[in-house]
């Protein structure tokens, strides 16, 4: 095992979450997995002490009470216990969650720039249609797959996947660089070591940054975009927290065949891995209905 594949399998978990940035793998981050799974969505009417946003640290993702009022109040949007049918209250909303009101502004503000709700004079604050979201937001995306719509967007990831994955493989295939090869087969490696010890969760981290970094080389800049929205696929439809199945050394195979074709800067034989090991992901397409 190399040295930096080493040094990242015996760092000390932390409690910062999160894929490490390019450059900043001697630091790879680890989190304790959740136990006893995913809690629901929240409900307007919590106890007082479970709605208390100060005291939530699930989903804050360590951005304070604006962080968490956002993913309360994104939660309960997505899952439909807000609806349309009545407006979001600055006043009510401050009172329930025990929050000043320039947290509740604050956060009112991003819901709107993910598109799920618009503030208009003399209407207040409403949820917007479906249709008017920012999918791609990878917030939406974490929040629909844990929600009632968690079929439908995983469906739609994983083709999602297949649409712009492969060809990613292809294009990096062309922009072969020592340090990128290296940090690959780093993930490879990583990997195969996680499995070896049932570590779904070190895996999962390790194969995200995996496909970040094979579309961030492809040498697309419009593809580039979409590398946070692979890793939020991968997040919500291949951890440990989703219940799928456990890794396995035919995926693992495939995550080598690609760097491989990499290396030796075959473009084919790259996209060509890539559909098997797309083939063999735990979530797969599901046949739409006529």
């Amino acid at each position: 095992m190399s040295t930096l594949a080493h040094t990242m399998m015996t760092t000390a978990r932390s409690a910062d979450s999160g894929l490490a940035n390019p450059g900043e793998l001697d630091r790879y981050p680890y989190a304790d997995a959740p136990v006893g799974g995913r809690a629901g969505a929240p409900v307007w009417n919590a106890d007082p002490e479970l709605g208390r946003v100060g005291r939530r640290a699930a989903g804050s993702r360590g951005r304070g009470l604006h962080g968490q009022l956002v993913q309360q109040l994104g939660q309960m949007i997505v899952s439909g216990d807000l609806g349309a049918d009545r407006p979001l209250v600055p006043e009510e909303i401050g009172q329930r969650f025990e929050v000043s009101r320039t947290v509740v502004r604050e956060s009112l503000r991003v819901l709107e720039a993910k598109g799920l709700v618009s503030a208009r004079p003399n209407v207040g604050t409403r949820v917007r249609p479906v249709s008017d979201w920012n999918l791609l937001d990878p917030d939406i995306i974490e929040w629909r797959a844990f929600g009632p719509q968690r079929d439908d967007q995983r469906r739609e990831l994983c083709e999602l996947r297949w649409a712009i994955e492969p060809l990613a493989a292809r294009l990096a295939a062309g922009h072969g660089r020592e340090d990128v090869q290296q940090r690959l087969s780093d993930m490879v490696e990583i990997m195969g070591h996680a499995m070896g010890q049932g570590d779904a969760l070190t895996f999962a981290r390790a194969d995200s940054e995996f496909h970040s970094l094979l579309i961030q080389v492809a040498g697309n800049r419009m593809l580039e975009h979409l590398s946070g929205i692979v890793s939020a696929a991968l997040q919500v439809s291949g951890g440990p927290a989703a219940g799928c199945e456990r890794p396995n050394e035919t995926s693992l195979a495939h995550h080598g065949q690609i760097v491989d074709a990499l290396a030796g800067g075959d473009g084919e034989a790259a996209e060509v891995a890539m559909g098997q090991l797309l083939r063999g992901h735990p979530v797969v397409p599901a046949p739409r209905e006529h």
